[in-house]
């Protein structure tokens, strides 16, 4: 498969084999779980490792009292916006891994049965305030960095219109961390704001079955994580 410069497959040995546990259909709701969050906490280990970077922070002390330059993350302004509801499942991860708290802002959007296109639902993005507004309504600043949290691409569909629902919002670049992919959805989403969108998987599948759903895939991971399978 090639993809664009934008899209990044992971290669680790076992985030493969934790994608091959939780692909089996008997792997039990608190596993799927458990292995969503560790899978989620690789691929952003290998996604914030590129795309954040340090500045040197304030003074502190040491136990010993011999003082230090602390380091800190830049982008100042980030924020993670899990597609509900699988999303959810991730975020946890994301907060284990970057330093400080971030805002968390979520979407809900469902592929319509017939066209598979998106439909949204949810959107608690707090209103941005564009940076020519007087003092007596200080501009709230959007985030440079907003992180997409959604377990597998299929159509594409969905994550595109995450991205540029974010773009409009006013984020500077978008990043999306997803565990799965099938190929045409993940270069559909790659080509909705190629540059200012990074797309981190774990792994990708090559077909869609005729439902959008990935071929072999994950199933569908909202249903296992929350036991809603039959619904």
């Amino acid at each position: 498969m090639s993809f664009p410069a934008n899209v990044h497959i992971s290669k680790h040995p076992c985030l493969r084999a934790k994608l091959s546990q939780l692909r089996s259909g008997t792997t039990s709701a608190k596993e799927v779980k458990s292995l969503v969050h560790e899978i989620a906490l690789i691929v952003g280990c290998e996604a914030l490792a590129v795309a954040l970077s340090t500045a040197v922070g304030p003074k502190d002390k040491t136990p010993l009292d011999f003082e230090y330059d602390t380091t800190v993350v830049t982008p100042e302004t980030i924020s993670l916006v899990p597609i509900l509801r699988s999303g959810l499942g991730m975020v946890e991860a994301l907060q284990t891994i970057l330093p400080e708290p971030v805002p968390v802002h979520h979407l809900g959007l469902f592929r319509e049965p017939t066209t598979l296109e998106p439909v949204e639902y949810y959107n608690n993005l707090p209103e941005h305030v564009h940076s020519g507004s007087d003092s007596h309504n200080a501009p709230r600043p959007t985030s440079s960095l907003a992180i997409i949290l959604d377990p597998v691409i299929a159509t594409g569909g969905t994550c595109a219109a995450a991205i540029q629902t974010l773009r409009e919002w006013g984020a500077q670049r978008v990043l999306v961390l997803s565990l799965l992919g099938a190929e045409p959805g993940v270069l559909r989403a790659a080509a909705e704001w190629p540059e200012g969108v990074d797309i981190w998987l774990a792994a990708v599948d090559g077909e869609l079955t005729s439902h959008g759903m990935l071929k072999p895939g994950l199933g569908d991971v909202g249903d296992r994580l929350f036991l809603t399978i039959g619904k």
